[in-house]
């Protein structure tokens, strides 16, 4: 599978280059800046180069990186890592009907996976059917999660440990936007399929939504037949910012096979709330924040919670902007991140006391921008992670040093 995927990719990038080698047939495609762009926009929102007529055209982004992390003084020394090389494939079939795909290769190509294929019917900007592998729109990173928008090596903790970041599916769905003034209206809302019962069968031996991942069959059949549903509203206004409320919820479990009743149905409901903005200083901020709750059957253990929540606060602040090493216009950035997440936000039935298994995290940096597609970063990190038991955490720190580049 990982072969012939591969042989597609380099037929697709290469065949043009066989007929003539002309810079001039190559154009990257300019991003419309006229109107107030929402985190649903990322999916377009990127750098594409288009060859002469070819209806296609391709893009993508790299990350790797260099780290030192220890934990509780024992550390597995320097680890170099390629995170992931990203793929782009792009067609306008005709000037309402859209196609985009999102191939990923991560760590080197231990997973590849198809992250988004889809084609638009534009219909009115207020009525858009997408089809296809969608990104669920849960929070705002799922959908605006490229490496070179971000100033930090590491994908948030909430992204990755309590939402499944990057969470795709096979569906179909309705989205729109409404512009008025200063403001801008969108929403979207899509039916797939969704989880299985890996939310609380797992490796991990806790509840967490990651595991129903490693399920690939979930891009040809639903676990129990019924669908995931996920739907997102959000507002921008040019000097407010935007905020994003969504929801996805479903079925989880296999509660009937041939008939016969294994099982009652046990849901799994997410919330989140996502907000970005520009202050005059030119200080970008961004967060999201989740709370999830699952019908975890009666017969197992505590420490598989019912109710998780956990988020982001990001903090950029620009310091200097000028020529760097031949770079005109480069931006070096002061960053911190600060991170929570709780993946069993109860309490003990026998004692009443908290039941604990979180993490804290905090990661100050610096970033060097020789362009907007282009990020270096150098970021400390400290992490204090709690057993469900409330003993002393354990604590993990070190440096990453990386970059990351749309190509």
């Amino acid at each position: 599978m990982k072969i012939s995927l591969l042989i597609v990719v380099t037929l697709v990038m290469c065949s043009p280059t066989t007929a003539q080698v002309d810079s001039t047939l190559f154009k990257r495609t300019q991003q419309d800046t006229s109107k107030l762009l929402l985190n649903m926009d990322a999916v377009y929102n990127r750098p594409f180069l288009s060859v002469s007529k070819l209806p296609v055209a391709v893009g993508g982004y790299v990350e790797a990186n260099w780290q030192h992390l220890g934990t509780d003084g024992v550390s597995e020394g320097h680890q170099f890592q390629m995170k992931r090389l990203t793929l782009f494939i792009a067609s306008t079939i005709s000037r309402r009907i859209k196609f985009l795909s999102e191939l990923e290769f991560e760590d080197g190509t231990k997973e590849i996976n198809i992250e988004f294929a889809s084609i638009d019917f534009e219909f009115h900007p207020l009525l858009n059917f997408r089809g296809g592998i969608v990104m669920n729109p849960i929070g705002a990173f799922n959908q605006n999660h490229d490496g070179p928008k971000w100033e930090f090596i590491d994908r948030p903790i909430s992204a990755t440990q309590l939402l499944p970041a990057t969470w795709s599916n096979v569906g179909f769905g309705l989205y729109g936007k409404l512009y008025k003034n200063n403001w801008v209206y969108a929403y979207e809302t899509y039916l797939t399929n969704g989880f299985d019962d890996q939310i609380i069968s797992n490796s991990e031996n806790k509840t967490f939504l990651p595991a129903s991942k490693l399920n690939q069959d979930r891009f040809e059949e639903s676990f129990n037949g019924v669908p995931l549903l996920t739907a997102k509203v959000a507002i921008r206004n040019k000097k407010f910012g935007e905020v994003g409320l969504s929801y996805m919820g479903g079925v989880y479990n296999k509660f009937l096979e041939d008939g016969l009743v294994l099982d009652e149905k046990r849901r799994h409901r997410t919330w989140a709330i996502d907000f970005n903005t520009i202050l005059p200083s030119g200080t970008y901020m961004t967060t999201e924040w989740t709370v999830t709750r699952v019908d975890v059957p009666s017969t197992y253990i505590q420490q598989y919670g019912n109710k998780q929540w956990g988020g982001f606060f990001d903090v950029v602040q620009p310091v200097l902007r000028k020529n760097i090493f031949g770079f005109e216009r480069s931006v070096l950035n002061a960053v911190c991140r600060f991170e929570y997440v709780d993946w069993n936000a109860g309490d003990f039935i026998e004692t009443g006391d908290n039941i604990r298994e979180d993490i804290v995290s905090v990661v100050p940096g610096i970033s060097w921008r020789p362009n907007a597609q282009t990020v270096i970063r150098l970021n400390y990190r400290y992490n204090w992670q709690t057993d469900l038991l409330g003993n002393p955490p354990s604590k993990t720190s070190g440096f990453q040093f990386g970059f990351s580049s749309y190509f």
